[in-house]
């Protein structure tokens, strides 16, 4: 008899999902962890009176209650831990800046997205409106090509614009820049500007908040990771922190347990890897792992990393001039020449603000706020930074951002009582993902659905991967994908 039915390495967003289904659906499982705490990326932190919270932006597909089951209330729902979360709903979708040249604020809401834009840039209603149904269109057929539907039976819809760069359907709808680059704001949260991001992937995004709303929960993504751990662990799931997988046991070509970094070896038919797919693969004798998969991996470049600074300010949003719980703030309307800084140390270009107190989650005192600026950045730009001269490298950069902040709000580094800095360096070490990165691999067209599926395929019987590096980044995406590499393990299992 094995020690456990499965393992799980990483108990990041997936990691975690996956523990819990698999534990809830009667799999003796053991989750490793090589922090001190659950949540990987949906975690935070103290500094003097603050808490701050670590990468959620924005939580997408929650909805509301009618909406729980193609939402993940539904998710939580089955892990029990609904009535243990407390939702805070987001009435903007964000807030779009290029000083002297546009502000706008988008509501959270088809409707009045289109009135915001046509009170912005009038004319253009029915081309936004024209716009949207293609959103919705492109989204629904989507989700229904990826959930099994045959082709013939999907909307040409799909095949016709999903691969398209999100740049060329913005040019082919607008004359105005302008609208375009509030349109296209949102192509931080996935990796690459409108010239190159798939247009499936930018209308999936608008989609999911539009229709099911942006979201954020009382005690940041913490709260949330450790209730889907307590689920676990009511359940009888084991957990052990501070502790590493140093090797991927087989035998016979399968999946048989781990080895941990202390010597132990644990066993398991079942392995679910949350880590990211170069260390999974590593961690495997390299006689295991078939050729195709080596090609493929070989094949695929590192992904985006970020550079974060969280500041507590001694002000309230209201005194500061933040009136959006999410903005955008760039330098200039040339999208590409911001993403092409993100390989430099040059200052910042653009910025996604979160002011975590419009619609508080509970982390500032009383007449205080916390605000994170957050900018992606490939970890290469720090190769050649010495390690004498990191800290007042990457506090310079800092500067820039606030820097670039400044132009939308005035005054804010007057009130900066703490902050807390975090380099693309500090996401290698923290995540330990190659690069630092915390989308995976590069999101060009060759990581669509489409092409690859690495999360059916991982090429070894018995392990399977879960989280970004084996699909869609961000949280919804990474919470979903755990479960349903769970549910598959249990299906198989039952069968």
């Amino acid at each position: 008899m094995s020690d456990f039915d499965a393992i799980v390495i990483g108990a990041g967003n997936a990691g975690l999902t996956a523990a819990a289904t698999l534990q809830r659906g009667g799999k003796r499982t053991l989750l490793v962890e090589r922090h001190n705490v659950p949540g990987g990326c949906a975690t935070s932190f103290r500094r003097g009176r603050f808490e701050f919270e670590v990468a959620l932006h924005q939580l997408s597909g929650i909805g509301t209650e009618e909406q729980k089951r193609i939402t993940l209330r539904g998710l939580f729902g089955k892990l029990g831990i609904t009535d243990k979360l407390e939702f805070v709903e987001e009435h903007d979708l964000y807030r779009s800046v290029v000083p002297g040249v546009l502000d706008v604020t988008l509501p959270a809401d088809w409707d009045g997205a289109v009135d915001a834009l046509e009170a912005a840039f009038p004319g253009n209603r029915v081309r936004v409106q024209k716009f949207f149904d293609l959103v919705k269109q492109t989204t629904y057929w989507q989700m229904a090509a990826m959930r099994g539907t045959p082709a013939e039976q999907v909307d040409a819809v799909v095949f016709r614009q999903g691969l398209r760069p999100t740049q060329d359907v913005l040019d082919e709808h607008f004359d105005d820049q302008r609208i375009k680059l509030v349109l296209g704001s949102y192509w931080s949260y996935l990796g690459q500007p409108p010239s190159v991001l798939r247009f499936q992937d930018m209308a999936m995004l608008l989609f999911a908040y539009l229709e099911f709303k942006p979201w954020h929960l009382r005690g940041g993504s913490q709260a949330m990771s450790t209730a889907i751990l307590d689920s676990f662990l009511e359940a009888g799931g084991q957990v052990r922190f501070n502790t590493a997988v140093t090797r991927i046991l087989t035998r016979n070509g399968a999946v048989c347990g781990v080895r941990l970094d202390d010597g132990e070896e644990v066993s398991a038919g079942a392995v679910v890897s949350n880590a990211s797919t170069p260390l999974t693969y590593g961690m495997l004798d390299p006689d295991v792992v078939p050729h195709s998969v080596r090609r493929d991996i070989g094949s695929r470049r590192i992904g985006i990393s970020a550079f974060v600074l969280h500041m507590g300010l001694d002000a309230t949003p209201a005194e500061l001039g933040f009136n959006a719980s999410t903005s955008f703030v760039f330098a200039d309307m040339d999208d590409d020449r911001t993403f092409q800084a993100m390989r430099t140390l040059d200052p910042v270009r653009g910025i996604c603000v979160s002011s975590y107190d419009i619609e508080p989650i509970g982390f500032a005192p009383t007449g205080a706020s916390h605000v994170s600026l957050m900018t992606l950045q490939y970890a290469d730009a720090w190769d050649k930074v010495a390690p004498e001269d990191y800290a007042r490298t990457k506090f310079a950069y800092a500067e820039t951002l606030i820097d670039l902040l400044e132009k939308m709000t005035p005054g804010v580094r007057d009130a900066i009582e703490e902050v807390d800095v975090a380099t693309p360096l500090t996401m290698m070490r923290y995540l330990g993902h190659p690069g630092g990165a915390i989308y995976g691999f590069d999101q060009d067209a060759t990581e669509s659905w489409q092409f690859r599926n690495s999360e059916r395929e991982p090429g070894v019987t018995g392990l399977y991967l879960a989280g970004s590096w084996a699909g869609y980044g961000g949280f919804q995406p990474t919470l979903e994908a755990g479960a349903r590499v769970a549910r598959r393990i249990l299906r198989f299992t039952a069968a």
